[in-house]
């Protein structure tokens, strides 16, 4: 289970990414952020966001056009 859960849905890029960065800092190092979120192409900007800032993208899925991301806080 994720420490801190975003709810993203019906936001499009830029938008997903700038609330989970916020969202992030609010995670201690090594605790999870999931975030969720409805824009397709959320999936290649969170994949580049977890690389550009060194957090862990653990996983990613999608579920009826929800995309759930965990993310696991880097220093």
């Amino acid at each position: 289970m994720a420490d801190k859960t975003l709810d993203a849905k019906g936001l499009n890029c830029p938008l997903p990414i700038l609330k989970a960065k916020k969202a992030i800092a609010e995670v201690n190092v090594g605790g999870t952020l999931e975030v969720l979120a409805t824009d397709p192409g959320s999936v290649a900007d969170f994949e580049a966001f977890t690389r550009q800032t060194g957090h862990k993208l653990v996983e990613h899925s999608e579920d009826g056009g929800v995309y759930k991301f965990l993310i696991e806080r880097a220093a």
